[in-house]
């Protein structure tokens, strides 16, 4: 199950997080957290759900459906964190994986410091996995001067692992990082990809949600999910004026350069 919020470019949100769960063999349920007005350059603006709605779309599939693992999203108000909160608390047994959305691709914010502080101390201690990026990361532990400090912070809180991505940093390979048992596990180095794209945090996130409700141990989960979102990027397209999409989809599609004509 998908708690996130809806991007109608479909690259990133509610509709990159099916994509990913379908390829990785899963069946997704979709629970709305807010509508967005966006592109692939940026958010204009969005408009949060009730939060009363996304406990009962939740509730509703989790009392009819055997759900294996949740994934969870944009969050825009400490309200519908909460809201989260009070279903997760309740399905203890489930893995969750938490892909901490706080600004869009072109840098705009998306939650502000109450919202961050209730991640911190409502979501993090009911999450398996978290996967910030570089940027993410350093704004969840903004006390600590590098990544590692930063992951050592945020496995405080109370999650299981850590998975902080490189696609941020000013290194010649993307270097992600995964974090547990107050240590450093493993660093994964991957081709950096020309270009910037839309929707690769929710593709990883959902990806490694999928495998784990396979019941896939979350250090083989990380990796098979980092490969299919490498993959997904290489094949990605330009459809907008903004950031490429990823195709999410090219095992299906017959494409081996990663071009596509529209």
């Amino acid at each position: 199950m998908t708690i996130a919020g809806h991007d109608p470019t479909g690259g990133a949100g509610i509709q990159a997080d099916i994509e990913a769960m379908i390829s990785m063999g899963c069946h997704a349920c979709a629970v709305i957290t807010a509508a967005t007005i966006q592109d692939t350059a940026q958010v204009i603006g969005y408009s949060p759900l009730n939060p009363d709605l996304v406990i009962q779309q939740s509730r509703a599939v989790l009392e009819d459906m055997p759900v294996h693992a949740i994934k969870i999203g944009m969050l825009p108000t400490r309200e519908i964190v909460e809201a989260v909160h009070s279903i997760l608390i309740d399905y203890p047994r489930i893995p969750v994986i938490l892909d901490p959305v706080m600004a869009s691709g072109g840098g705009n914010a998306l939650i502000d410091d109450e919202v961050t502080d209730a991640l911190l101390n409502l979501l993090l201690p009911q999450t398996t996995i978290v996967t910030p990026n570089s940027p993410e990361a350093r704004r969840l532990a903004q006390d600590s001067d590098t990544l590692d400090a930063c992951a050592m912070s945020i496995l405080d809180h109370g999650c299981e692992y850590v998975l902080i991505t490189g696609t941020h940093e000013n290194t010649q390979q993307v270097h992600n990082t995964l974090y547990g048992n107050n240590r450093k596990l493993e660093t994964y180095d991957w081709d950096r990809l020309d270009g910037s794209y839309h929707g690769s945090g929710c593709t990883l996130s959902s990806a490694i949600a999928a495998l784990m409700a396979q019941g896939q141990e979350p250090m083989t989960a990380t990796l098979e999910a980092q490969r299919f979102t490498w993959e997904s990027l290489k094949h990605g397209y330009q459809l907008g004026m903004g950031q490429r999409l990823p195709n999410r989809l090219f095992w299906c599609s017959g494409e081996e350069d990663g071009e596509n004509e529209d």
